[in-house]
């Protein structure tokens, strides 16, 4: 069914793409999330697939007009399934030189540019280190750029409110946002309530915010565009019927949280301490008390862990998260869980290291931290969630092994899937198994030490229980009795018998499936974590080539599912990137003694798809 189109819009040359990408930049200060989030929403609304990438400064607000300043918001979206935020641009809004210098090599060939050419004053342009501005010295020339001087647009829009010069420049996003709208084809409505809320305590910013908006858009219709300026067209998606809503991967934590504690019948506790990127968990939770958690925020990384510990002892679930150098803090009191068998789920948020590294980057290089970075022989679960989507279910998966086997359990998201977001259609939680926890009362015979034969698991007591008065601690335990021994033997039971509880855990996870192809062939392109987006969209593209490469993507690191090894040996080659410099490489290797390949990446960016494809040729020409 053809799209209904504006008589403007029929008036203008008209491009259809299957997919296109799109970025907003700017200075810190410009909106560009906010931008780019409203323009996500009405993408959503319209119907295509999506994804989406905000990128951020690392400085709280550095210096306007400043390249390490630059904000920016990508998002591709198409009538294909999308998973992965795209690769070269093909649209960039650029609201100053900073902007367009720090993004410019990324623009395909014949790719728009919109600039404001207010901002390309020769202050500005020196900040971005222009001799010349690139408007008059004919760099752009193999680009269609669309100049406007929209500073003085939006203050035209918005004279009517009174705001002032400087308030009245911080609506000049909505009058972008109200161009590119147009320029796609969508309905600005949703962005006018969204604005009606946000701003409803000042009607005044609301009004001039939507004046711009609509201003942007009517420039749209009524302009006299350059040629070669054209109106996109991109066809709704095909997707499964059902309720959708757009969701990043903090949200979906976050309610996947919420949902293993009602599947699990238990409490919550969550208890953190701030740090990017992982703060908006905290901030979320804290949001949704009627679902029986209780958010804490401590006054540090260990206060934080510890209070989590303490709220497992007291039989609730305690949760904690934090990113790599505040898992770091807290290793000690996990490894006091580990040892005390307690249930605790530790969420890492993991950002580019080390140290304060790059805060507001992605990265993914904490998978040996999670797997083997506390002292002594302290093993336990790992997961990781692959997109926003699988955050969800991920949560929920982290909350029943920690209750069913009463141990800490890592879940490894980053930066990139926290703040990314895609459709995400709403699930029937019908169709959740609950797994309500157990309490033990059971006077007779009763000792801590007490265990299930089949998960290994110690029987879990309130404190304050009528004859199960006990303790628990970080010595070493009895393995019959519970109390503190110092024996050689038993301490190497003890050691045994942790190791073989989470070993163990294998038998109750599904075994490793193909994400795309084939079960056996020449290559496999094996991940975790967000490169799932890049690989799945890099193999698909092979494959359409003719290519003998399947995808495999891997959501429980520690222990792996059992016939993981089994999958891997029937490839020739074994290929995995990673962001870090090679840490599954490792571990797959001394646990198969398979000779993977790494493909690294550690510049704070997710991998592109095409950075894939030519690995993924490049492996299969050596063959």
């Amino acid at each position: 069914m053809e799209e209904a189109v504006t008589p403007a819009q029929a008036a203008h040359a008209e491009h259809t793409v299957d997919s296109i990408v799109v970025r907003f930049a700017g200075d810190s200060g410009d909106g560009m999330q906010l931008t780019g989030a409203n323009f996500t929403d009405d993408t959503a609304l319209f119907g295509n697939d999506l994804s989406t990438f905000p990128d951020f400064p690392a400085e709280i607000r550095a210096p306007a007009g400043s390249t390490f300043g630059v904000s920016a918001f990508q998002i591709y979206f198409g009538s294909d399934d999308i998973t992965t935020s795209g690769d070269a641009i093909d649209v960039l809004v650029a609201m100053n030189p900073a902007a367009l210098v720090t993004n410019l090599g990324e623009v395909v060939p014949g790719g728009l540019i919109i600039v404001d050419t207010g901002a390309f004053n020769e202050k500005n342009l020196n900040k971005a280190k222009y001799d010349v501005s690139p408007l008059e010295d004919g760099s752009l020339d193999a680009y269609r750029v669309l100049e406007i001087d929209i500073q003085s647009q939006v203050i035209a829009a918005v004279e009517p409110y009174n705001l002032g010069h400087k308030n009245s420049l911080r609506c000049k996003n909505m009058w972008t946002l109200g161009l590119v709208l147009w320029l796609f084809g969508r309905d600005k409505q949703a962005t006018v309530e969204n604005l009606q809320k946000k701003f409803a305590s000042k009607p005044d910013v609301a009004g001039a915010n939507i004046a711009a908006l609509n201003a942007g858009h009517a420039y749209g219709e009524t302009a006299e565009l350059p040629s070669g300026i054209e109106v996109y067209k991109v066809p709704r998606a095909k997707m499964t019927p059902g309720l959708y809503r757009d969701i990043n991967g903090t949200t979906g934590l976050a309610w996947g949280l919420l949902a293993g504690g009602q599947l699990a019948d238990i409490d919550l506790l969550f208890a953190s301490y701030p740090i990017t990127p992982a703060s908006s968990l905290l901030h979320t939770l804290a949001a949704r008390k009627e679902f029986d958690v209780t958010t804490f925020q401590a006054e540090d990384e260990i206060a934080a862990v510890c209070a989590a510990v303490g709220a497992s002892f007291a039989g609730s679930l305690g949760i904690t998260s934090s990113a790599g150098p505040g898992i770091a803090l807290k290793m000690e009191a996990i490894s006091l869980a580990v040892s005390a068998e307690l249930p605790l789920v530790v969420i890492n948020t993991q950002r580019g290291g080390p140290s304060t590294g790059l805060p507001t980057k992605t990265e993914q290089s904490d998978l040996l931290q999670a797997v083997y970075g506390r002292h002594g022989d302290t093993p336990l679960p790992v997961l990781a969630a692959s997109t926003p989507a699988d955050c969800f279910d991920v949560a929920i998966e982290a909350v029943r092994i920690a209750t069913r086997y009463m141990t800490p359990v890592m879940l490894l998201s980053d930066g990139y899937i926290a703040n990314a977001s895609e459709p995400w259609m709403i699930p029937d939680m019908a169709g959740y198994a609950p797994f309500p926890v157990t309490f033990c009362t059971e006077q007779e015979g009763f000792s801590p030490s007490n265990r299930d034969p089949e998960t290994l698991a110690r029987v879990w007591a309130k404190p304050g229980t009528l004859g199960l008065e006990h303790r628990v601690g970080g010595i070493e335990k009895s393995y019959s009795t519970g109390n503190i021994s110092y024996d050689p033997d038993n301490h190497q039971k003890m050691t045994d018998t942790r190791k073989a509880k989470v070993d163990g855990i294998s038998r109750d996870i599904p075994e490793q499936q193909v994400a795309l192809g084939n079960a056996t062939g020449k290559l496999a392109v094996v991940g975790w974590g967000s490169t799932f987006g890049a690989i799945h969209q890099g193999v698909k593209r092979c494959r359409q080539e003719g290519l003998d490469v399947s995808h495999i993507h891997i959501r429980y690191l520690s222990p792996f599912p059992a016939n993981l090894q089994a999958l891997l040996c029937g490839f020739d080659k074994v290929l995995v990137p990673e962001m870090n410099t090679g840490q599954l490489v490792k571990i797959l290797r001394s646990e198969f003694l398979i000779d993977a390949v790494p493909l690294n990446k550690v510049s704070g960016q997710p991998f592109k798809i095409r950075e894939i494809i030519n690995a993924v040729k490049a492996e299969m020409a050596g063959s």
